[in-house]
């Protein structure tokens, strides 16, 4: 089942890479499989969006962009006609958060409502916080549902639907998403097949934050016989997955984590670390350009 999931989305998913690649407009072609339960994913060159869908209407995790909301929506509409009431962003990313007003409007949300929206509170403490002006992020896009506590579910379609904050991760406001009976996890950039993570210290960022994430992932993730199937994991980009896929990433993270705590308790400098080239067997797997600042990120947290 894994491998089939895995074919059907080759196409979408490298049409999205050329996009991101090139800077085109986007085509009319978003790339939708369905799960499992009720739970849907779209592959836009944005990156993923998980939708659970039902009689009461539609949740999305994450929202894309606003230039790609009618794209979205038109994919939606193939699936079901009814609009989007819940809105749960994993992070506070412009990727994630940009379609948040556009979005619920173009899935026929009636003029004048809103969704509810929800992401932790540190989510809304960045928007709306010291870098307001600087960051200019219309407040439209804001959470209107902020939790504060470790998790906020609710029941929609006949399903538990929780939202677990994953404290000093790649920010300080990140959250995955457990769709109980259908058995699926929206992760957010948390986990991204093929890419590195993307710390980000100035926010509250650390690596230890991105392994205890990618754990609780695991704890919470149960595979079927001979490790495939069972609980789906819908990366912030990149193909479907499954718990065999987060334990080979936390893996990599864990093992690059420990040589540039090496090169620290060694006192190399941080030029000294990046010239050492420490991620170099797994450039072939994961994206290199962001190689560099995955160890800048992680020589930065255990200097701590």
């Amino acid at each position: 089942m894994r491998r089939q999931h895995k074919v059907i989305l080759l196409a979408a998913l490298t049409a999205a890479v050329a996009y991101c690649q090139s800077g085109a407009t986007p085509s009319d072609d978003i790339g939708v499989l369905k799960v499992q339960g009720n739970v849907y994913m779209l592959a836009t060159p944005a990156g993923n969006i998980a939708a659970q869908i039902g009689d009461d209407g539609i949740v999305v995790v994450n929202t894309a962009t606003e230039a790609l909301a009618p794209r979205v929506a038109a994919a939606l509409k193939k699936l079901d006609l009814k609009p989007i009431q819940w809105v749960i962003n994993t992070d506070a990313a412009m990727n994630h958060i940009g379609g948040n007003a556009a979005l619920p409007a173009a899935s026929g949300l009636p003029r004048g409502r809103q969704p509810r929206i929800v992401a932790d509170q540190n989510v809304l403490n960045y928007l709306g916080g010291a870098l307001r002006k600087q960051l200019n992020v219309p407040e439209a896009l804001w959470p209107n549902d902020e939790y504060f506590t470790p998790t906020k579910d609710f029941a929609f379609n006949g399903e538990a639907v929780v939202a677990i904050h994953m404290p000093n991760a790649l920010t300080d406001g990140d959250s995955i998403v457990h769709f109980r009976r259908s058995d699926v996890l929206a992760v957010g950039d948390l986990f991204t097949p093929g890419f590195y993570p993307v710390i980000h210290t100035d926010r509250g960022g650390s690596i230890q934050g991105v392994l205890d994430a990618l754990n609780q992932i695991l704890r919470i993730a149960v595979p079927l016989k001979y490790e495939e199937g069972g609980t789906y994991v819908i990366p912030g980009r990149g193909r479907l997955c499954d718990e065999a896929d987060v334990v080979e990433y936390r893996n990599m993270v864990t093992i690059v984590r420990d040589r540039v705590l090496d090169a620290v308790k060694k006192n190399r400098t941080l030029e000294q670390t990046l010239a050492a080239k420490l991620t170099r067997d797994y450039d072939v797997q994961y994206d290199p350009k962001a190689a560099d600042a995955f160890v800048e990120a992680i020589y930065k947290t255990v200097r701590k």
